[in-house]
């Protein structure tokens, strides 16, 4: 990298759904190659779609990207106010740049007025590869004025057509991929301009990144095909193109390209499910890109400094949820507690356990069970129990099957009625008596004992769990259960 080029790189996606998993990678990867060099990264809002972009999904993406923690330095604040130099970042408020730009093309004879329409282009491209010929010249590449006049007349609205080169190839020099070439035989005359008089997507980008001053362009690489047109288009306005750079495709756990039905694909849906967006940040960093000795776990520090373009993979990345829980789980066991209340704030409201009900410190139960959480939804799964009485778990149901459960139930709640200090280790001295006692094994007291006050057979550490509950609501759970064993 030359020390002194500005890096300055951008995600500029178009607001026609919600910011998908290929989406957050793209912006992710140009965030941390901004970051790693000290450069900029600019986000751009591409809705020349005036069909399928809304504001919905605007405000959608700000909220993903916003989440992830991927802070922008230039772009949009929300629907209404922008930051930078360069603005606006919104391309359907940069129309009269695309139109000069258009107008000097045509000016200069690299462009030209199509007057065919959708259906007569997709006819010739479909026969034409059919035949596995190249696509013929655009019949309105030397259209007559007479022919122009009469498409006029009969109320044809022109598109603008790029002329591309008929012969040799472009060359893109791609820094994942090295160099990819492109035959100009194969390449149509590329619309650069709609009917209704709105830019399309491949020259807007272009006139963008270059008003911009891009330095990087990384993105999927669907548009690695684009790629040749562009080049072309900045050589013909007389501009130095950005360096590229196509990330592989991510694919599902089957080997086919990632979709709904490998679970959610949708930023936000991951944020409602209860990841962790520095989870989520450090999962989507290793798919496709990886250090030199493969280290998983990363601090933001840690990926700014290791992150480089050198380390992206040509072959495609595999999404493996399976993975993506258990690094959740390693970054949720490393929060302290209050901070995993308060990150758990929404699922604990639904839940009913904000505000605290009555009992004991959320954070002291939290910081009991912390080992055990893997998503946000977690902490009130798992704590329930210690505020009110939940349903037994079939498991449950089959330890307190037992035959000697109900008298190990009634035997405890006897003699925890009075006992005091109501802590761990001297409630484990006494349970361990009773045990010895009774001549049980401990497994036949201790699991029908967690089995009656929390409903279930797994959770913390028995005896810490029965100091937090207190001596009152053990006793009772104790008496009620051993009463409905009959």
């Amino acid at each position: 990298m030359n020390p002194t080029e500005e890096i300055r790189t951008r995600f500029a996606p178009s607001p026609t759904g919600y910011l998908h998993i290929g989406g957050a990678r793209t912006t992710l990867y140009n965030w941390l190659f901004a970051r790693h060099y000290g450069g900029t990264f600019v986000l751009r809002i591409e809705d020349t779609d005036e069909v399928r972009s809304t504001v919905d999904s605007v405000t959608a993406i700000l909220d993903s990207i916003s989440w992830l923690g991927l802070d922008w330095d230039e772009g949009p604040l929300d629907l209404e106010r922008e930051q930078g130099p360069y603005g606006s970042y919104f391309q359907m408020k940069r129309l009269p740049s695309y139109q000069e730009q258009i107008r000097k093309l045509l000016a200069e004879g690299k462009a030209y007025p199509c007057y065919c329409t959708k259906e007569e282009t997709a006819a010739v491209r479909q026969e034409t590869q059919a035949k596995g010929q190249p696509m013929p010249e655009d019949p309105c590449r030397r259209l007559s004025d007479a022919k122009r006049r009469e498409h006029e007349t009969a109320g044809r609205l022109p598109a603008v057509r790029f002329i591309m080169p008929d012969e040799g190839e472009t060359v893109v020099e791609d820094l994942i991929r090295g160099q990819v070439h492109f035959e100009s035989r194969l390449q149509p005359d590329l619309v650069i301009q709609k009917t209704t008089g709105g830019p399309t997507y491949n020259f807007a980008c272009v006139c963008d990144d270059h008003a911009m001053r891009i330095s990087h362009v990384i993105r999927g690489d669907e548009h690695l095909s684009n790629t040749p047109a562009q080049i072309r288009i900045y050589e013909a306005l007389g501009w130095q193109p950005p360096k590229f750079a196509h990330l592989s495709m991510i694919l599902g756990p089957d080997g086919t390209k990632l979709s709904k039905r490998h679970g959610a694909t949708s930023t936000l849906e991951y944020r409602d499910q209860g990841f962790l967006p520095e989870a989520l940040r450090n999962y989507l960093a290793l798919l496709g890109w990886s250090t030199s000795d493969s280290k998983q776990l990363f601090t933001p520090e840690e990926l700014f400094a290791a992150f480089d373009l050198p380390g992206c993979q040509k072959s495609p990345a595999t999404f493996d949820p399976v993975k993506l829980n258990w690094m959740n789980g390693e970054y949720m066991r490393a929060l302290a507690p209050a901070d995993i209340v308060k990150r758990a704030e929404p699922f604990l409201k639904n839940a009913g356990l904000l505000p605290v009900p009555a009992g004991p410190p959320l954070i002291d139960v939290v910081a009991l069970e912390r080992e055990k959480f893997k998503l946000l939804p977690d902490v009130p799964g798992r704590v329930d129990f210690f505020y009110r009485e939940t349903a037994l778990t079939d498991k449950a149901r089959k330890v307190l099957s037992a035959p000697e459960a109900k008298g190990v139930l009634s035997g405890l709640a006897e003699l925890l009625g009075g006992f005091a200090p109501f802590m761990e280790k001297p409630l484990e001295e006494a349970i361990r008596g009773f045990c010895s006692a009774k001549t049980l094994k401990p497994g036949q007291v201790f699991h029908p004992l967690r089995a009656a006050v929390s409903g279930r057979t797994d959770g913390p550490t028995l005896f810490s769990m029965l100091e937090l509950l207190g001596r009152e609501t053990v006793v009772a759970r104790l008496r009620k259960t051993a009463a409905s064993l009959g």
